[in-house]
């Protein structure tokens, strides 16, 4: 990995990579699994709830419909009955929007502060690079008007300016991929001058196969601010094409000094 000094466009994934709102989400949706898992379990909880990670955190980045459809054909393949992945994604979205629901009123009442559930260091982080004049982009699956509505709650919005982008809420129409290439295009730049935050393989990916870099962003999703790499995220991400992996902004300022030769 060597410094790129001419990097000009910084995007970041939003939940887990900015925003804390949906920490915990993929235990939720690992509950749901659980629950509906129709084999006798030949090995310890911990391990099966391990498995549950893996095969949701490597489709990290993508609708949830995609990680729900994956663990329908993994019940199908061991002859197991036919699961509806819509109803599985309409249960983990209801359990995930009542905690976010808890949260987001939580800020609004005055009884938590907005940077409770933004990521540890990314405040001072945007300030340092919005004073280098680098443009910030935030894209996530997500559907747009949340990510706008969160993005304010938390305070970070005016960092981005027209650069929030969000999902659709039909993944057959959206494509972080297709929104990287447009951005790129936009700014009139190459993707050498790219520079991803995520802590999903889709965003990382897109990232590395445009010839950007991509930083992992392995959130602990149990207590913000840890200092903990989160071990699935860890695995998952390198081998999405990440160059680097951090748990959070403590240490972000160095990471980009040295990532623009400064």
């Amino acid at each position: 990995m060597a410094p790129r000094p001419e990097i000009r466009l910084i995007v970041f994934d939003f939940d887990g990579t900015l925003s804390w709102l949906r920490h915990g989400w993929p235990g939720f949706m690992s509950d749901v699994f659980r629950e509906n898992y129709p084999f006798p379990v030949t090995q310890t909880e911990e391990e099966l709830r391990s498995h549950f990670l893996h095969e949701i955190l490597t489709l990290n980045g993508k609708p949830s419909i995609y990680q729900c459809q994956r663990f329908v054909d993994l019940v199908s393949e061991r002859g197991g009955p036919a699961l509806d992945a819509e109803a599985l994604r309409a249960e983990f979205q209801r359990r995930l929007d009542d905690a976010i629901a808890r949260r987001m009123e939580a800020i609004r009442v005055g009884a938590e502060p907005a940077s409770q559930y933004v990521i540890h260091g990314a405040y001072p982080f945007l300030e340092r690079l919005a004073a280098k004049g680098l443009t910030l982009a935030i894209l996530s699956t997500t559907v747009q008007e949340r990510v706008v509505e969160e993005a304010e709650l938390l305070g970070i919005s005016s960092f981005f300016g027209r650069h929030i982008y969000g999902g659709t809420g039909d993944p057959l129409r959206f494509s972080k991929r297709a929104i990287f290439e447009r951005l790129l295009e936009e700014e009139r730049l190459p993707g050498a001058q790219l520079l991803s935050f995520g802590d999903g393989p889709v965003e990382l990916r897109d990232t590395k196969e445009l010839g950007g870099l991509a930083v992992a962003v392995c959130s602990d999703e149990d207590r913000n601010g840890s200092g903990l790499i989160d071990p699935h995220k860890r695995s998952t991400l390198f081998a999405a094409g990440a160059v680097a992996a951090i748990p959070d902004y403590r240490d972000a300022g160095a990471l980009l000094d040295f990532l623009l030769g400064q």
